[in-house]
């Protein structure tokens, strides 16, 4: 039974990726054009390609994406948007169902990588984590992302977990970036993509459904830094638990 699941997971992988590059290329024409284009318009755009990329091949890949808790977000109001991390499948899933045009803090090394590159850029402040000055740059971005009318959506755990833990300690990062704008902390939690993807078997993957829940916002007016570690607490209290209580085995 093994020896048939291991053949069925590479062969899953090898549409998946197939599948993906096919897309990729049907978009990538329609990003190379929209990239020149300043922010916030060029977010607005792309988020709508990026929805309608997704929301075409997840469910060819047999992933679909349910959604739950869009109510949550108000018009007009930004937040920024702390998600659990498990896999690498976590950003498409996240980016296109958050309700509004965002950007995730991603790594500068998945820029370099042809083609897919420019995309990665489209909706990420880059930082290289291995430089102090691309990390205070990024602090700055993150403001202005936010200071335009853009939500910010952010991985708090900061790796993937790996761990036996439903979700690791949390970095001080977004709690910092929300107090300091005084907008509102959004908890989203999504679920099975640790399955679809896991981190310790290689080339090997099996379609699921993705649920992503967005749960109700935690404000931030009148907080100061000092209120950092409690707020991260809080949070990471409240996604813990929900998604200890809404996972399946």
């Amino acid at each position: 039974m093994k020896f048939i699941s291991s053949i069925l997971g590479r062969v899953y992988v090898v549409y998946f990726l197939l599948l993906f590059i096919v897309t990729m290329f049907i978009v990538l024409p329609i990003v190379w054009i929209v990239y020149p284009f300043s922010e916030p318009l060029r977010a607005t755009i792309i988020h709508k390609i990026f929805r309608i990329w997704m929301g075409v091949f997840l469910p060819l890949v047999f992933c679909p994406v349910r959604r739950k808790g869009k109510e949550n977000f108000k018009d007009g109001q930004q937040y920024v948007v702390v998600l659990n991390h498990n896999s690498m499948m976590d950003i498409p899933v996240a980016t296109p169902w958050i309700p509004g045009p965002n950007k995730t803090l991603a790594k500068m090394e998945m820029s370099k990588v042809p083609f897919f590159g420019v995309i990665y850029k489209c909706g990420s402040i880059l930082v290289d984590r291995k430089k102090e000055s691309s990390r205070r740059e990024s602090i700055t971005k993150m403001q202005e992302t936010l200071d335009m009318g853009l939500h910010l959506c952010l991985y708090p755990e900061g790796t993937r977990n790996k761990s036996d833990q439903p979700m690791q300690p949390f970095f001080d990062g977004a709690f910092i970036t929300a107090i300091k704008a005084q907008k509102p902390i959004m908890p989203g939690v999504i679920f099975n993509t640790g399955k679809i993807l896991p981190h310790n078997k290689k080339f090997w993957a099996r379609p699921m459904p993705v649920p992503i829940h967005f749960l109700e916002p935690i404000p931030t007016q009148g907080l100061t830094l000092e209120n950092v570690p409690e707020l991260k607490q809080r949070v990471h209290k409240i996604m813990e638990t929900y998604y200890v209580a809404n996972k399946k085995a």
